[in-house]
């Protein structure tokens, strides 16, 4: 791939990224004219429909057809489609205690608490004090 490829596709990425957030914030499905018009750059409504159509085919969106055109809506906030593509990387390596090994080495301090705790509150433990709105470990020692 040369160098003015990765410079064409880099907007793409964003693109997707700027229709994620207007799906986000819509608070329902759109159809791909409603997204184009929220969409701060002038774009064909054909291009919005196509990175909608795969959006779904990938499985970030959910479609249906409340009238005559489709409407998308995000199956995930942006924290869980991270989530996903977490597991997904995880799920292709056949060593999967190593590359989870490499993770939680690379983790800071504050990520490597707030892991020791969700897991902890995974395993029935206490709750995670962020999830209450809370820093990890300023409530330590309270009931």
């Amino acid at each position: 791939m040369v160098n003015g490829d990765r410079e064409a596709r880099r907007p793409h990425g964003e693109l997707v990224a700027e229709v994620l957030e207007v799906l986000w914030a819509a608070g329902g499905p759109l159809t791909a004219q409603q997204v184009k018009d929220a969409l701060a750059r002038p774009l064909a409504r054909t291009t919005v429909a196509t990175i909608l159509a795969r959006l779904h085919e990938n499985g970030t969106l959910a479609r249906t057809r409340p009238g005559r055109a489709l409407a998308y809506a995000p199956v995930a906030d942006a924290a869980g489609l991270a989530a996903g593509r977490m597991r997904r990387e995880l799920e292709r390596e056949p060593d999967r205690d190593l590359v989870l090994k490499r993770f939680v080495s690379s983790l800071s301090a504050q990520d490597g608490a707030a892991l020791r705790q969700l897991l902890h509150a995974a395993e029935g433990g206490a709750g995670y004090e962020a999830e209450r709105g809370t820093e990890p470990g300023t409530e330590r020692g309270a009931s």
